[in-house]
């Protein structure tokens, strides 16, 4: 049975767990501005020297998201404990496919992601040996355009940086990566995903054998799909992509539509 943490804040069970993998987008920050409560959250970790990592299915690396972060107004101090799906594919595609040629799918603000191989990218998809997606196309948010655009490419595979679905920025919910790349799946091809809930992104981030794991999200079907492929405790934020879902149908049915177990539930993130 899921377990409310609203009266008593996380302080009711930090002592648990060794490792915190907690989400940024949806629970430390909303796409605009930080989360105070979250913020003071991660300030206890620290002083009781708890480890934890600020794991996103962020398409791009580590660095750019940490400024994103320290223009939000984030202390650096937390920065540091940044890992982004997207720095996980790095890896993969510098030891993989440094020397193919890619077609991009996404927009512009990700080429942070291949500029050591910037050279690689092909303005044809037809010319490329593989599809990098990290978003959406600027200004082409039909996913019947991407249908159009991979029909005839399916024999090419997609290395897809960021699995979410969906994501809400402030008030407005914008599609992401995985939806295009669901779009390719669907049609037959292939797709290499790297972010939650895959466990290379938990596995690169920090060691974590023998630790005591408490993962925290907002999406059950990355944050606590994630924490329950690999064994780990989970606690779902519930003001974020799930909000209207919760309320209108509670969580216990929202976790079995989903098939997830969710151990702890929170409105937002509070010590």
């Amino acid at each position: 049975m899921t377990k409310n943490l609203d009266l008593n804040g996380l302080r009711s069970i930090v002592d648990n767990y060794d490792l915190f993998y907690i989400d940024l987008w949806g629970v430390i920050h909303n796409g605009l501005k930080l989360n105070a409560y979250a913020i003071q959250t991660l300030r206890q970790l620290k002083n009781l020297k708890k480890e934890f990592v600020l794991l996103t299915n962020a398409p791009r690396p580590n660095l750019p998201v940490q400024t994103f972060l320290s223009n939000m107004g984030m202390d650096k101090l937390f920065q540091k404990n940044v890992f982004t799906s997207g720095e996980a594919a790095l890896k993969f595609l510098k030891l993989n496919h440094k020397k193919e040629y890619f077609f991009h799918v996404g927009p512009p603000k990700d080429n942070d992601l291949f500029k050591e191989f910037v050279d690689n990218k092909k303005d044809k998809i037809s010319e490329a040996d593989y599809l990098l997606c990290t978003g959406l196309f600027e200004n082409e948010d039909d996913l019947i355009y991407y249908k159009k655009l991979f029909e005839n490419y399916l024999n090419k595979k997609m290395i897809c940086t960021n699995p979410d679905l969906i994501v809400d920025k402030g008030d407005k919910r914008e599609l992401c990566a995985g939806s295009v790349a669901m779009v390719f799946e669907k049609l037959g091809g292939k797709v290499i995903y790297f972010g939650k809930p895959y466990a290379e992104v938990y596995n690169l981030s920090i060691e974590n054998k023998n630790k005591r794991v408490l993962a925290i999200g907002d999406n059950l079907n990355t944050d606590i799909k994630g924490a329950n492929l690999l064994n780990y405790d989970s606690l779902l934020i519930s003001n974020g992509i799930h909000k209207n879902e919760i309320n209108e149908k509670g969580i216990n049915e929202i976790s079995k539509q989903y098939e997830t177990i969710v151990n702890y539930i929170q409105s937002d993130l509070r010590w």
